[in-house]
C-alpha cells in the first residue's frame, strides 16, 4: 500500500534556515513520524558539500558561501530554482540511498520527458543532463538511518552565478534550464510534476500544506 508523504511548501526561505530545520527534523523524528518533502525556493546562495575544495569556489563576490553536511561539492541555489528535500526514513523503507539518488534522477527524467525533453544521466556524475549541460543536481546526507538534502531542478533563473564555480566540482561544466529548452513553466508547476513523479516512483501518495518551518 502507497505511504504518506506530507509535503510542504515552504516557498522562498533563507538556505541556512532551512538547512537547521532538516537536520532537527531528522534528530527529532521517531520511528513512526510520517516521512516528509520539502518544497523550497532559496535566496542566492553557495553551499558546499562535505568534501568540497575551494578550488572549486572561483568567485563569491557578494553571494554567502555555507557549509552544508551533504554529498558533494559546490553548487548554488537561487531564485527560479526548484529544490525538493526529501525527509525519508530509508530503514524503514529498505531504501538505499544509491537506489534514491536513482529515483530522484528519474523523477526528473519522466518530467522532462512530460515536455518532449530527454532527459540522461552521466555515469559518476549524480544528476541529470540534457545533452552536456546539466539541469539537476543531488546532494543526500544520510543520519540515524533518515536522509535530508536532495535536488534541485532549474527551471527558470539566473544561471550566470554558476559561472563563479565549477559546478558539483568539474570545471567547464554547463548548466542549463527548464526555460532556455523552450519549457515556460512556473516553479510551482514544476514542484506539483515532480512530487507527482517522485511518489509513483517511491510508493507515496501526497498530503500537500504550506508551512514555514523554524526551528531553534
Amino acid at each position: 500500500m502507497p505511504q504518506q508523504l506530507n509535503v510542504i511548501r515552504l516557498g522562498r526561505q533563507d538556505y541556512a534556515k532551512v538547512f537547521q530545520a532538516m537536520r532537527a527534523f531528522t534528530d527529532q523524528r521517531g520511528p513512526e513520524t510520517v516521512d516528509e518533502l520539502w518544497l523550497v525556493e532559496h535566496d542566492p546562495v553557495f553551499t558546499q558539500g562535505l568534501a568540497g575544495r575551494s578550488e572549486h569556489l572561483l568567485a563569491a563576490g557578494s553571494i554567502p558561501v555555507i557549509q552544508s553536511d551533504r554529498g558533494g561539492q559546490v553548487t548554488y541555489h537561487g531564485p527560479g530554482q526548484l529544490v525538493l528535500y526529501p525527509l525519508i526514513h530509508l530503514e524503514r523503507r529498505r531504501l538505499g540511498v544509491r537506489c534514491l539518488v536513482s529515483e530522484l534522477e528519474q523523477a526528473v527524467i519522466n518530467v522532462l520527458a512530460d515536455h518532449s525533453l530527454t532527459g540522461r544521466r552521466r555515469e559518476g556524475m549524480p544528476g541529470v543532463y540534457i545533452r552536456d549541460h546539466k539541469i539537476a543536481s543531488i546532494g543526500l546526507k544520510v543520519r540515524k538511518g533518515c536522509c535530508y538534502h536532495g535536488l534541485s531542478l532549474n527551471v527558470a533563473m539566473d544561471l550566470s552565478p554558476f559561472a563563479m564555480i565549477n559546478p558539483c566540482g568539474y570545471a567547464g561544466l554547463q548548466m542549463t534550464q527548464l526555460s532556455d529548452c523552450g519549457c515556460d513553466i512556473s516553479l510551482e508547476r514544476a514542484g506539483v510534476e515532480m512530487v507527482s513523479a517522485l511518489c509513483g516512483l517511491l510508493d507515496y501518495y501526497p498530503v500537500w500544506s504550506d508551512a514555514i518551518r523554524d526551528e531553534n
